[in-house]
């Protein structure tokens, strides 16, 4: 038998009025040392960064056979590839670091490259952010947002060893007016953390980001 719930009821539920998909920020700290010349700006980064996504979570099934059933056992994690969307602007300096760090994996000319996978793999980050400024999803007021006040994620997706796999065309045509280049980078992901500043007492991983 369910229990009759009202619109009070489901308003206690919902912790900070819900969290927004347009208040995130992303992060890479730096580039590897496979992508040489690339000057990698992480704080232009920060804002061209227009689109990422939290990771999903898998187990394949094993189907094992009895008798006519089928019993599905957990089998291995695997991990989705990561794509972001950046905006590009005039200096092309995010696109130009992305493509010198994917050439240092693998050259265009001569299919030479790093072999060892930690001089072309790095850290990456995505916080959640929420309406509360630093105070999350607790915030009552809007009185502690100042100018550079610092702001306390809701939570943190931390990707490990990622490296790019693919960066898509500019489609350019005389028929776009009125719009900005943009392209997704798909990266591939060994494995992901997440985590929030009660779940991790402020801890930072190797790159020094702090994992919130």
């Amino acid at each position: 038998m369910s229990t009759l719930r009202t619109i009070s009821n489901f308003k206690s539920r919902l912790q900070g009025g819900g969290a927004r998909p347009n208040l995130f920020e992303v992060n890479i700290p730096n580039l590897p040392d496979a992508a040489t010349g690339a000057e990698w700006d992480a704080e232009t980064f920060q804002f061209l960064c227009k689109a990422a996504a939290l990771p999903a979570s898998n187990i394949n099934p094993i189907d094992v056979n009895f008798r006519g059933r089928v019993l599905k056992v957990a089998g291995d994690r695997t991990i989705d590839p990561w794509t972001v969307t950046i905006i590009n602007d005039e200096d092309f300096k995010i696109r130009t670091a992305l493509e010198l760090w994917m050439n240092g994996i693998s050259k265009l000319d001569n299919n030479t490259g790093a072999t060892k996978p930690t001089s072309y793999m790095t850290n990456a980050v995505v916080h959640q952010l929420g309406r509360g400024a630093s105070q999350g999803r607790f915030s009552e007021t809007n009185d502690e947002i100042t100018g550079g006040t610092g702001i306390t994620p809701l939570r943190t997706y931390l990707f490990y060893d990622v490296f790019p796999s693919n960066i898509s065309p500019i489609d350019l045509s005389y028929d776009s007016g009125d719009t900005i280049e943009e392209y997704t980078v798909e990266f591939q992901v060994q494995y992901w953390s997440a985590g929030s500043t009660q779940d991790t007492g402020g801890a930072t991983d190797q790159t020094g980001v702090s994992i919130r």
